[in-house]
């Protein structure tokens, strides 16, 4: 799945997303966060090389529960899954090869 541009304002369910399966990166974030929009390019740079991630961007902020249930402080923070399990977190990337530096070696395995 490729890149995906849009914040969603209504993010499944924690339990949904518990039992995806598969590679799911989750990005928390909003469209005017200065940091979130300088992480876009590495963000899309990456996951066009590694096409089998689903890219699912969640809009955070003060009263969304899905950020808090995974310990989300700081825009953007990037949580890859695998089959619903956190296996790696990057927070603020500014470059797709340090992205890919964390993920390549998750897929091989």
């Amino acid at each position: 799945m490729a890149y995906t541009a849009i914040f969603t304002v209504n993010p499944p369910e924690r339990e949904k997303l518990d039992a995806e399966s598969g590679w799911l990166l989750l990005e928390f974030g909003t469209d005017w966060c200065g940091h979130c929009r300088a992480a876009q390019p590495a963000i899309a740079e990456a996951l066009a090389a590694v096409p089998q991630i689903r890219h699912l961007k969640i809009e955070d902020g003060p009263g969304r529960r899905l950020g808090r249930s995974y310990r989300v402080k700081l825009w953007p923070t990037l949580i890859l899954l695998r089959d619903g399990v956190e296996q790696v977190r990057a927070v603020r990337p500014l470059q797709a090869s340090d992205l890919l530096a964390y993920w390549r070696p998750l897929l091989v395995g």
